[in-house]
């Protein structure tokens, strides 16, 4: 042991080998039942990254190896173990990275314009966030959901109580610039470190927002919160109303778009959701496609036989979703058809 413990400390470190070939040397020196069980602990691209540096070593010769292994040694020599900063994580990517990349990571290790706070509560579970939100002022829930996707928003929303849901939405309608010492006290409830700039962020315009939430809704939650919103404040509803889009609403919109529509929308999802359309709605997909096609739709539509109403609904709302991508990258226009019944004196 005293002998290897002196080679060790003589033997030269690895300069020449990257950070990626250095990890592969040290699980093929520490055996592959101990390397079994790192390599459960890594990330895929970790595992990947290594395994490919380790096809790539060839013969590793042993003094290289105990190079390796001394310089792995050495960072634990510290009585305090190891400390892991923004600086050192950067100085580590220098070494193995260009400049230019090295920026955008750091960039998007202390946000936000990567994987911010907003990023990372976008996937808490609805039922653990409507539970905490319940616990809050409406004013503070308005200011979280307003940051998340409309469609997570209102999943939140929707096992929230009426009364409270409806206050929460009326107060991102009419909700000012989001100062930041409101988005202080956000960060320091929810315990976060990356918002240094959400402040200045531009405000999206809260009627759409809104209705994009509510596209979002089931048609129960739908209906049970919009007469709720509705008896708060009509003027208001009809406005969001005005900005809503539903599967049904597909009948607006001119052939031409429903031709695009149809080349884009997910063909397995059709059937499932023209299942509870009306006749009307039906037809007009009917009229896109070739006749033979057409003959193959009706033909699963009716296979399908019984099925649930949430799913019939889970379904159109992903093609309303599709719809909403074309019309936002500028493919389609919901507003096409609107007003062609509109006379002219």
């Amino acid at each position: 042991m005293q002998a290897t413990s002196g080679f060790l400390a003589q033997a030269p470190l690895a300069p020449h080998l990257t950070g990626k070939q250095k990890a592969a040397v040290l699980m093929l020196a520490v055996g592959r039942d101990k390397a079994a069980k790192l390599l459960k602990m890594l990330h895929e691209d970790e595992i990947r990254d290594i395994s490919i540096a380790m096809a790539g070593l060839g013969l590793v010769k042993a003094e290289t190896v105990e190079s390796v292994c001394r310089e792995f040694t050495k960072n634990f020599e510290s009585p305090d173990g190891l400390v892991g900063t923004y600086e050192t994580t950067e100085e580590f990517l220098r070494r193995a990275l260009p400049a230019d990349q090295v920026e955008k990571i750091m960039d998007e290790i202390r946000g936000p314009a990567g994987r911010t706070m907003w990023d990372k509560l976008g996937n808490v579970q609805e039922t653990v966030l409507a539970s905490y939100l319940r616990s809050e002022y409406p004013q503070t829930a308005a200011v979280i959901l307003t940051r998340l996707q409309p469609a997570h928003a209102a999943r939140v929303l929707a096992l929230l109580p009426d009364d409270y849901a409806t206050d929460v939405m009326m107060r991102i309608l009419h909700m000012e610039t989001v100062q930041r010492d409101v988005l202080d006290s956000v960060e320091a409830t929810l315990r976060s470190e990356f918002i240094a700039t959400l402040g200045r962020s531009t405000r999206r315009d809260s009627y759409e927002l809104l209705a994009e939430v509510f596209n979002n809704f089931d048609r129960k939650t739908e209906s049970r919160l919009m007469e709720s919103m509705d008896r708060r404040n009509h003027d208001d509803m009809e406005k969001v109303k005005a900005l809503m889009f539903t599967f049904e609403d597909i009948k607006r919109l001119p052939h031409e778009s429903l031709m695009r529509i149809v080349n884009e929308i997910d063909r397995e999802k059709l059937p499932l959701a023209l299942k509870g359309a009306s006749d009307t709605i039906r037809k007009l997909f009917l009229q896109c496609m070739s006749k033979r096609a057409g003959s193959m739709l009706i033909e699963e539509i009716a296979a399908l036989g019984p099925v649930r109403v949430k799913d019939v609904e889970a379904a159109q709302v992903e093609i309303v979703a599709t719809i909403k991508n074309l019309a936002n990258v500028g493919e389609i226009d919901l507003t096409d058809s609107a007003g062609n019944d509109e006379i002219i004196p």
